[in-house]
């Protein structure tokens, strides 16, 4: 499918429509529309009664906008499959497996649980590029999704078919294979999101006996206190334990970060550098590994000694893929968490990732209570600068104040300055060998920031 490249978005961000749910753009009226355009988008370009996928997270709200997408696609003729609790990357396995021609997930990713967000998948299990999610925009306003309304036979269908989950936990068992003994013990923080139901019964399937927190999921508790954006709970829980490693989901589980037996946690760019070697060493990796702006260079330093190339993309997962595909690579990702390995999945799968990271340490021989050390990473510091929703944020500003103050760090380092696509904020990195340049030079750009677009 393509779109009008001169289309911009204005309701999707970085990671599909999210807001307070019930509140601004994600009330189920929101809800209901966004389904409905989103059908009316696949049956324009030639898909007379599209089967979509829908899964969600733990949050409370999610049963109620899942009614509400799953009536707004109905009412324009699509069969809707309801997958019930599920991580986002598993919804994209069920639209892969069963031939379906999209899917949608709802969840607010690593958000507090009184926001939600709406995202869809095209029909191989990627998220839409930004010219698709324009183009629904225009469905948005347009009458048709008032006015043309199927009736009778025409009307879409709603099917409960949970067990897509049970069969995605089996895909992922399958991924460890019987060459290499699966570890014994360790310990997994499910965030209390869509993970809680799959991880654990997989581990255990694959013979491990691991501590398991988070995972008992109220509605209101997702990412609670836990998870991969409270990371001091994984690690202080194997430290305490004496348990060799642990691993931390999200809430929707498309994201995972790991804390070694000391409890120090190993992030996206470390993930990246054992992986890259791996499979480099098994000839799967392509033309290298793809990695984000948010990237450390000493990523780039330890894959260079390996003769490995990374490739350069904006935030986000969806373009570290399209980045992948446009390279020729097999594997990208973020520092925060979101990998893909393209020979299994098409989205960010924090469990397959976990799943291969351990596998990957396995087979180089790795110690994981070294790599924290041997990475050896730029300091780096990573500021969120509230601003005003009304203000919108010159790009030219930002260029000329990276361009005044980068010249500062004498050419070790970097400063990267871009806005969140999920929330009023704006991020600001600064990477240097120097520390206390590093703090300096970030206190600098932040009081702009706030100087200018409070």
């Amino acid at each position: 499918m393509t779109c009008n490249p001169e289309r911009v978005r204005c309701l999707f961000g970085t990671d599909g429509v999210r807001d307070v749910a019930n509140r601004g753009d994600m009330t189920p009226e929101m809800a209901l529309r966004l389904g409905r355009s989103y059908i009316l988008f696949l049956t324009e370009r030639g898909v007379p009664r599209p089967r979509i996928a829908v899964g969600r997270d733990t949050r409370r709200s999610g049963q109620m906008l899942e009614a509400a997408l799953a009536a707004g696609m109905t009412s324009a003729g699509a069969e809707v499959f309801l997958l019930g609790v599920i991580p986002t990357p598993g919804v994209s396995f069920a639209v892969k497996k069963t031939g379906m021609h999209g899917g949608a997930v709802i969840s607010a990713s690593h958000n507090p649980a009184e926001y939600n967000g709406i995202k869809f998948l095209d029909g191989e299990g990627y998220k839409l590029s930004d010219e698709m999610e324009a183009a629904i925009e225009e469905y948005m306003g347009d009458n048709l999704t008032d006015d043309w309304r199927p009736t009778g036979a025409s009307v879409g269908e709603m099917r409960q078919t949970p067990e897509r989950t049970g069969e995605y936990g089996e895909w992922l068992a399958s991924l460890w294979g019987r060459e290499l003994p699966f570890p014994v013990s360790g310990a997994m923080d499910c965030a209390h999101g869509a993970a809680s139901f799959v991880a654990p019964s997989l581990f255990e399937k694959l013979g491990g006996r691991w501590t398991v927190v988070g995972n008992e999921p109220d509605g209101l508790n997702i990412n609670e206190g836990v998870g991969v954006m409270k990371m001091s709970h994984i690690c202080g829980l194997v430290k305490e334990k004496g348990l060799p490693v642990g691993i931390a989901y999200d809430g929707d589980a498309d994201r995972v970060l790991l804390s070694d037996g000391r409890g120090r946690p190993l992030d996206g760019d470390i993930m990246l550098w054992i992986l890259g070697r791996w499979l480099a060493s098994a000839g799967c990796l392509g033309s290298g590994v793809v990695a984000t702006v948010m990237s450390n260079m000493a990523l780039e330093e330890h894959l260079g000694r390996e003769n490995i190339r990374v490739h350069r993309c904006q935030v986000g997962d969806r373009y570290v893929m399209e980045t992948m595909n446009a390279a020729g690579s097999r594997l990208g990702g973020e520092q925060s968490g979101h990998v893909i390995i393209s020979s299994a999945v098409s989205t960010g799968d924090g469990i397959c990732t976990g799943l291969y990271f351990l596998k990957a340490c396995l087979a180089l021989g790795e110690d994981l209570d070294t790599l924290a050390d041997r990475f050896s990473p730029y300091p780096q510091i990573l500021r969120n600068v509230e601003i005003s929703r009304e203000k919108r944020v010159n790009g030219d500003f930002i260029k000329e104040l990276s361009s005044d103050v980068e010249p500062l760090l004498g050419g070790a380092g970097r400063i990267l300055i871009r806005p969140s696509g999920t929330e009023p904020l704006m991020r600001v990195l600064v990477e240097a060998r120097d520390r206390k340049l590093m703090e300096e030079v970030s206190e600098m750009l932040v009081n702009a920031i706030r100087e200018k677009c409070m």
